[in-house]
């Protein structure tokens, strides 16, 4: 059976913590690794997470450098097959999520398995604000600004020690640039398995401000630069790509 790697990052997020940790626990799946990595929480996270701590294969607390930062730190952890991510906000839609995923991986060939993502209320999970139904790929999809949800991308562990992991020169946009490199760049093979993975709460860093969702932009730019996938049209578009979301 194929081991899947759960990382989750966390800091202070006493108030959706318990919903991520639990919608692990209760996966029908029963080869996981989850590896949490706490970047020194003061606000009750920890003592939430202690409840957990026989379900953790790694647990740390420490200062870190960011996200990206501590999803590296996770991936350095991982003893799975395959590596996906749980953020502290977020929560598996149903409990038989890994156990589509690791189905489908059962197939040597297959190196990325993705899926749908919505977008819930920050109060109420159950309530759906956006449905990203993230579609087949096409190489170029790429070019016209498609990405699948990060959160939903669940990729090989051979892979990030082949391919390299997160960027950490981008501070918001390393997802999406370690996507294209991997599709675009790196072409690996990819299924979409159309269901819904994850249920993403809104008010996430990329969207939180004005000045992240600039940010947002300008390291999207920098990454579609960088990967040799398009410019401004790609930009352009994969924003214009995100309305449709809203009248699933």
């Amino acid at each position: 059976m194929i081991k899947i790697s759960i990382i989750t990052a966390v800091f202070n997020a006493k108030e959706t913590i318990d919903d991520a940790i639990s919608s692990v626990i209760c996966q029908s799946y029963n080869n996981i690794e989850l590896i949490v990595i706490d970047g020194a929480s003061n606000d009750g996270t920890l003592q939430i997470l202690d409840d957990y701590k026989d379900n953790f294969a790694h647990f740390t607390s420490s200062p870190d450098d960011g996200i990206y930062s501590a999803l590296n730190k996770g991936i350095s952890y991982a003893s799975g097959d395959v590596i996906g991510f749980l953020h502290a906000d977020d929560l598996f839609a149903d409990h038989r999520v890994l156990e589509k995923i690791g189905n489908a991986f059962i197939d040597p060939a297959i190196d990325v398995v993705y899926g749908d993502l919505v977008y819930v209320s920050k109060k109420v999970p159950d309530k759906i604000i956006r449905y990203w139904a993230a579609g087949d790929f096409l190489a170029k999809k790429l070019k016209s600004g498609w990405m699948p949800p990060h959160p939903s991308f669940y990729v090989r562990r051979s892979v990030y020690e082949d391919k390299g992991v997160f960027d950490t020169s981008f501070r918001i946009a390393a997802d999406y640039d370690c996507i294209l490199r991997f599709l675009g760049d790196h072409k690996i093979n990819c299924v979409y398995i159309p269901h819904t993975f994850v249920r993403m709460r809104i008010g996430g860093i990329s969207n939180r401000s004005l000045i992240n969702i600039i940010l947002k932009s300008k390291e999207d730019y920098k990454a579609l630069r960088k990967n040799n996938v398009g410019g401004l049209w790609a930009l352009i578009w994969k924003n214009i790509r995100k309305v449709s979301q809203f009248f699933h």
